[in-house]
């Protein structure tokens, strides 16, 4: 489909102002252009925000809060409802403008937005299900318990990589917790921010709500600063890099804010010579080349047991050798373009470094010829094998290139292996034992936030709650009770007699 039907459907405009609160658009600042990674070109300009249109936006969310905290849970479910069918109706739209503006495959794209279905379906649920705590006083004629309010005003700042989902995975519990939001997208992909706030502002309008229920404001990491220092904003939900999640811990740490913080991963599979070894393989190719290795939860790093070794990479480098690479709206490839060429450059770097090293290639990269993909983004898939203590492995590169580490001996050598990195997001492990599974979900077994058995890292399911430790941040998103994340814990005690009998037994008579 034509990339200027798309934003005809979707009601974007070829020079698009950035900023809305509902469906009204402005942006006084400069223009950032969009190109796609697929063929180079320019898919629409974008005008960004002016500290001006900032304060406009604040102001706007601030007044819809007042109302929208008002109204029954449920009947916000009912708000995130319709936005659920809104995105039935634009998935194929909305998905392959994922497709051109990010470069990730357009199963991978319709996928993305199946997954924003999900949450908002997840949520509907949810709205009815804001639990609180009943305690038992010590004291009698007492009632003890606890609940939850809605924060105010939750900012979300989000990385090009998933540059709906994780809009989606905030907003639609914020929002049936009765809190508004204000989203900063990723400067590279504004246009599917675009895209998501002209659908929402549909919903709004067909129930006349307010309209600072949901704002966008597109700039750069200058806008981040600004929501990030903003005491107005209750909590900063940013998903990124390590580096910039630190920046925004600190500044909104600085006035106390509260922080969601999805960042940085370095995702290994662990193989044993108890795996099925088919299953390992398939498992690894997707984790290191799905999104052209710039998911989060992408695989960089494989551990393989020292019995296997030959025979799992073996198979391995088969397999790669029949990665058909190009435009991720043909649904024939495996792997598309790497975002732009700041992205290849990084690419480049790794592999420098991984040379000097020590690093040899069971499978070698490279950049792709511009004139034959039509992009100066596309990039050989690469396998090195190194040493697990190469600082290079240490790193989270966000492209295609995956680390064989060889390991002997028990289970337990493997898992320290694994954890030994900065990072603590998503792992895996492929055994048929359960000795060793068992051992590897246990508290002395992996670290991280996530970890799967007989799956690989990647592909996680809005269910259960995502996010990892150590310098992945710490935070929790999506499912599970990650909807307290977004509230405010409130302890009451009712006293329904006519003494007042203190605490502890404390007495105090006048």
């Amino acid at each position: 489909m034509e990339i200027k039907y798309l934003l005809e459907k979707l009601k974007i405009e070829s020079s698009q102002e950035g900023c809305s609160a509902g469906g009204q658009w402005h942006g006084e600042g400069e223009s950032i252009s969009s190109y796609s990674p697929v063929d180079g070109s320019l898919l629409g300009a974008v005008k960004t925000a002016t500290v001006e249109d900032y304060e406009s936006i604040i102001d706007k969310a601030e007044h819809a809060f007042l109302t929208f905290r008002t109204i029954p849970a449920p009947k916000r479910g009912e708000f995130v409802r319709q936005l659920g069918n809104k995105l039935r109706e634009k998935k194929s739209y909305l998905g392959q403008l994922v497709s051109w503006e990010m470069g990730k495959s357009l199963q991978e794209g319709l996928g993305e937005v199946q997954e924003m279905i999900d949450i908002c379906d997840f949520a509907v649920g949810l709205s009815r299900q804001l639990y609180g705590v009943t305690m038992t006083s010590e004291r009698p004629s007492h009632r003890l318990y606890e609940q939850y309010h809605p924060l105010g005003i939750v900012g979300i700042i989000s990385a090009f990589n998933f540059p709906v989902a994780v809009w989606s995975w905030n907003v639609a519990l914020a929002w049936i917790c009765g809190n508004v939001c204000i989203w900063k997208p990723s400067e590279k992909t504004p246009l599917c921010g675009i895209a998501c706030q002209q659908i929402i502002s549909e919903v709004l309008k067909e129930n006349d709500m307010p309209e600072g229920i949901s704002c966008i404001i597109t700039g750069g990491s200058e806008v981040g600063k600004w929501m990030a220092e903003d005491h107005r904003i209750a909590l900063i939900s940013a998903t990124g890099s390590t580096r910039m999640g630190k920046d925004v811990a600190q500044r909104v740490g600085a006035r106390l804010g509260k922080s969601l913080l999805e960042l940085g991963g370095n995702n290994a599979i662990i193989v044993t010579p108890n795996a099925d070894i088919d299953t390992a393989m398939r498992a690894s190719v997707f984790g290191a080349v799905g999104t052209c290795g710039q998911r989060c939860t992408s695989t960089r790093r494989l551990i393989v047991h020292n019995d296997i070794y030959e025979s799992f990479t073996s198979k391995l480098k088969k397999s790669y050798s029949q990665l058909r690479i190009g435009s991720p709206l043909d649904g024939n490839n495996h792997m598309g373009p790497l975002i732009d060429t700041d992205a290849v450059g990084k690419y480049q770097q790794a592999i420098i470094k991984a040379n000097d090293q020590g690093a040899t290639w069971l499978v070698e990269g490279g950049v792709l010829e511009e004139k034959k993909f039509g992009s100066a983004c596309y990039v050989k898939p690469a396998v090195a094998i190194i040493d697990h203590n190469a600082p290079i492995v240490h790193e989270e590169t966000f492209a295609p290139i995956v680390y064989i580490i060889k390991y002997e001996g028990s289970i337990e050598k493997a898992i320290a292996i694994q954890n030994e990195v900065k990072q603590g997001l998503s792992s895996s492990i492929m055994s048929l034992n359960i000795e060793e599974t068992e051992t590897f979900l246990s508290h002395w077994g992996s670290d991280c936030g996530i970890a799967n058995v007989n799956i690989g890292t990647s592909g996680a399911e809005i269910g259960g709650a995502f996010g990892g430790e150590k310098e992945t941040g710490g935070g929790r998103e999506s499912g599970s009770d990650a909807w307290k994340a977004y509230m405010r814990r409130q302890t009451n005690t009712l006293n329904f007699s006519k003494e007042l009998p203190l605490a502890q037994g404390i007495v105090f008579d006048l």
